[in-house]
């Protein structure tokens, strides 16, 4: 009688995995990202900055902090850090760590996602908060990140262009 109760436990444990198993698309996408990565630019869009305009990206800092910033992804681990450097002063050098990973859901885009964490790798932002970006493009030498935003009631976007370091 033990058996019958055990088959359908095992059913169902196999169901539950392969409903939350990651597609072979995330898994490539997973592995492209992997690795180490220079932010070059950002580019907005729908946004007008003036030169006086402050843009703080990720709560963190200026948008101009980011550009040139280093960031480093690790697939096994879904770790990985972004790096600011001081840039003759305009900006507070700073290491930031992150727990990453690629959100899917039916019928939509591929999204590249992250959380802040401290050093014990648990998150920092209120509310389990983090961000989600779409992923526009992706190979071995470049990645192009967007984050939509709205700036004065109007829907805007950031994107980061990103080269394999």
């Amino acid at each position: 009688m033990k058996k019958f109760y055990f088959i359908p436990a095992i059913i169902a444990l196999a169901c539950i995995f392969v409903s939350c198993s990651m597609s072979k698309e995330a898994k490539g996408y997973r592995t492209k990202i992997n690795g180490n990565w220079q932010l070059q630019t950002v580019v907005t869009e729908g946004i007008v900055l003036a030169s006086q305009t402050k843009a703080e990206l990720l709560n963190e800092a200026d948008l101009q902090c980011f550009v040139g910033s280093s960031w480093n992804f690790e697939n096994k681990t879904s770790l990985g850090s972004y790096t600011i450097n001081q840039n003759g002063g305009e900006c507070a050098s700073l290491k930031r760590n992150i727990r990453w990973s690629i959100y899917e859901a039916n019928g939509e885009p591929k999204l590249f996602q992250f959380k802040k964490v401290d050093n014990r790798y648990k998150v920092m932002e209120e509310g389990n908060a983090g961000y989600r970006f779409t992923i526009l493009q992706l190979d071995n030498t470049t990645m192009k990140l967007r984050s939509d935003v709205t700036f004065e009631g109007k829907p805007a976007s950031f994107i980061y262009n990103f080269i394999r370091h």
